[in-house]
């Protein structure tokens, strides 16, 4: 009973004092589990692998670049770009730190974030100037950022030029309707505040002939006999 009690604590005491070494063979292990589930495109599993890497060796640049690949090919952008961001702080290669700032790059070009994007590759060449791939990535990202520029710019030009349109529309529709208004004004009679002294002589005029006609009716009434009406007695 006594050396069985003993064998039991000899065997706890040997897994605590596991040396770094097979500790760090199991995370890496679980990078190998996850490779190959990646290779199989079974993205999902392969994140699951990864993060018990991770969760044996949260310092591991490689698992953290891993997972952030996995990620990414589920379209979650956010959490990969989180993933590769740790990745590069603890990431000593020069080109594998390239590496995740080229897929950071491939994500914020995916969403237009140019610039963002342009930042990430430019860091990427810093790392490794000869990666033509990320050099195209760039060159391409600067002509989208400049496209995307230039429409938003057009666009508020659209619209600037639009409402200029719209008032110098307003302006003439205004002057032609002020125009409107002067021309029905002139067909109209205007009224006067004095007679002039022509028409004044006309009226005058024609109320004298006028005088003289009635006259001459009454002297010639006056020259006919006169008839009388009849009266009935009843």
């Amino acid at each position: 009973m006594k050396v069985r009690q003993y064998l039991t604590m000899l065997l706890l005491t040997a897994m605590c004092l596991l040396p770094e070494g097979m500790q760090a063979q199991n995370d890496r292990q679980f990078i190998r589990n996850g490779n190959r589930l990646y290779r199989q495109q079974n993205y999902a599993k392969a994140e699951i692998e990864y993060r018990k890497a991770i969760g044996q060796n949260g310092q591991n640049p490689q698992a953290l670049y891993n997972l952030g690949c996995a990620l990414m090919m589920q379209q979650k952008d956010s959490a990969a770009i989180v993933q590769y961001e740790h990745a590069a702080k603890l990431e000593t290669s020069k080109l594998r730190k390239a590496k995740v700032y080229h897929n950071i790059g491939v994500i914020c070009q995916t969403h237009q974030m140019y610039s963002e994007a342009i930042q990430a590759y430019q860091e990427s060449l810093r790392n490794n100037p000869n990666d033509n791939e990320t050099r195209y990535n760039l060159a391409l990202c600067k002509r989208q950022e400049k496209k995307q520029k230039q429409n938003n710019g057009g666009g508020k030009n659209d619209d600037k030029q639009k409402k200029d349109k719209d008032k110098n529309k307003q302006s003439d529709n205004n002057k032609n309707q002020q125009d409107k208004d002067k021309q029905n004004d002139k067909q109209q009679p205007q009224p006067q505040d004095q007679m002039s002294k022509e028409n004044a002589e006309q009226l005058l005029s024609a109320a004298v002939q006028e005088e003289k006609a009635t006259q001459q009716r009454l002297k010639k009434a006056a020259q006919q006999p006169r008839r009388r009406q009849l009266q009935r007695n009843w």
